[in-house]
């Protein structure tokens, strides 16, 4: 019997930013399916914490810098759909997969510039291309950003480029898809504590109290601060948001 719960597919969603938006919309009613590149254990257990709160889970293993991977991943996504949905599209697409590489930019070298440029733009555009034929008319499609796409932090030149592209490209495709009833939104999240950013923290003691003492709310931000706006861009409340950059930084650098 299919479900009739929206179904999300998330990527990178076995840890930090990824692993909390699976939650939030999971403890909203959505099925989710989230991919991980190399720790299944990982991603089994963020599966297992999501069918806990009573929907269905399931996860998949993606390269997201690697588009000639992309036709077979689709394929066991789509295996994966009709077995235990009864379903042959999803709902919400959340790209979130995604690399740090710091430099400066005299020291930034290609090869570093080629993989932040795979993962973060090249690997959405064409993920998402493949995606619309299994993504639901009337679905959603939400890109992450970040806030070094608005406030420049020396250390991020390729990186926040990545972003900045990946904001046109929403704009673009909120246009293109809006025939579909599709919306296309940027969450852009300032820093966070996750084993994302656990380098810079222990690399800077003072990085803490100094990007506290920056951000208008006054502390860094939690995992638990990004997910809840992606459950509500997929929401039925948020159906007439589209094209829109919501930055959620607590106020940082303004």
């Amino acid at each position: 019997m299919g479900s009739t719960n929206k179904i999300a597919l998330i990527t990178g969603g076995s840890r930090g930013l990824g692993r909390n938006m699976a939650l939030q919309l999971a403890g909203k009613g959505n099925d989710v399916i989230i991919t991980y590149r190399s720790k299944k254990a990982e991603a089994d257990a963020v599966v297992a914490e999501m069918e806990k709160k009573g929907v269905r889970a399931a996860t998949l293993a993606l390269d997201a810098g690697d588009t000639k991977s992309f036709d077979s991943f689709f394929q066991e996504l789509k295996g994966i759909l009709q077995e235990k949905w009864g379903r042959t599209q999803f709902d919400f697409l959340v790209n979130n997969a995604g690399i740090d590489a710091a430099s400066l930019f005299p020291q930034t070298t290609e090869e570093a510039f080629d993989s932040l440029f795979q993962i973060h733009f090249k690997g959405v555009y064409f993920l998402t291309q493949k995606a619309l034929l299994f993504l639901a008319d009337k679905g959603r499609i939400i890109n992450i950003s970040s806030g070094l796409a608005r406030f420049a932090t020396p250390g991020y030149a390729a990186y926040a480029s990545m972003k900045g592209a990946i904001e046109v490209l929403t704009r673009y495709l909120a246009k293109e898809l809006g025939g579909r009833g599709i919306t296309a939104n940027v969450v852009a999240p300032g820093i966070i504590e996750t084993d994302f950013t656990k380098a810079a923290f222990e690399h800077n003691p003072n990085l803490d109290a100094f990007l506290s003492s920056q951000t208008a709310l006054g502390r860094i931000g939690q995992p638990d601060d990004i997910g809840g706006v992606v459950a509500f861009l997929c929401s039925e409340e948020a159906r007439w948001v589209t094209a829109q950059r919501i930055e959620a930084s607590g106020g940082m650098f303004l």
